[in-house]
Order: C-alpha cells, then sequence, then structure tokens
C-alpha cells in the first residue's frame, strides 16, 4: 500500500507492507523501517464535566535500520531478514558514524546498514550471499 504522509508540512512517500504481520516493513523515502504497532485496547468511556484537550494518538515504535546491540554498543545487527549483497569494509577498516558498511536485500530492496559509529571494524560475522534473521550479528566495531 502506497501513502503518502505529512509531517511538520514535509510529505513523504511511503510503502507499507502486509499490515498483518509483525513487524510491518514501512519504506520511506528509499529507507526501510520496521514499526511494531502497539495493540490498543477498546478505550473506557468515563462521563467527564469539564471538556479536555484529546490525547493524542499512540505513536508506534519504528525501529531504526541499522541498530545496535546492547552490550556494549559495538554489534551492528540485521534490522531484517534478508541476503547479505555485499560489505563495504574489512576487518581493521576505519569508519565514520553514518558510513555505509553493507548493503542488505530484502523483499528485493537492497538496504544500506550503517555505522552507528565511528571506530575501526575487529569482526564481520556474514559474507555475500548469506542469509541473516533479523537482529543476528552482522559485523562489530571497535575503538
Amino acid at each position: 500500500m502506497n501513502l503518502k504522509v505529512k509531517i511538520n508540512d514535509v510529505t513523504y512517500d511511503v510503502e507499507v507492507g502486509d499490515l498483518d504481520s509483525r513487524p510491518i516493513l514501512a519504506t520511506i523515502d528509499g529507507e526501510t523501517f520496521e514499526v511494531f504497532p502497539e495493540e490498543i485496547a477498546a478505550p473506557v468511556v468515563a462521563a467527564v464535566a469539564t471538556p479536555s484537550a484529546p490525547a493524542p494518538a499512540p505513536r508506534p515504535y519504528v525501529a531504526p535500520v541499522a541498530q545496535v546491540a546492547a552490550a556494549g554498543g559495538n554489534v551492528v545487527v540485521a534490522p531484517l531478514p534478508g541476503t547479505v549483497d555485499s560489505i563495504q569494509v574489512k576487518v581493521g577498516s576505519t569508519v565514520t558514524q553514518g558510513q555505509e558498511v553493507l548493503k542488505l536485500e530484502a523483499m528485493k530492496m537492497k538496504n544500506s546498514i550503517r555505522s552507528p559509529r565511528a571506530g575501526k571494524v575487529v569482526a564481520i560475522h556474514v559474507n555475500p550471499g548469506d542469509q541473516v534473521k533479523h537482529g543476528q550479528a552482522l559485523l562489530e566495531i571497535g575503538d
């Protein structure tokens, strides 16, 4: 499903995947995100004597494309299942924050996986052509 979403006077082209799957894959201006919508129970209606402003709608959680594992913040993990298309770095390479380190192909789209921080590549856990699962370690960045 293709949508146009306007946020703060900026319009984005959004392609939304299967709404019944979890996570839902959403592609915004060419960048793919995993969306984990919250299940919301039916609201309880209570009588209110004074008018109040409506509560803001809950915002879904959007996982960043290159996640950093909680253990030390050095492991770049796969944000979605797919196939490693190419690796742009080698062990010992110095990387900057935001630098593309590999491409992951998922659903016929090539997703850029970027370094979450500056440092040196200390380990690469995948090879081009490897199938990876969501959350699988791709590479490690050290000081």
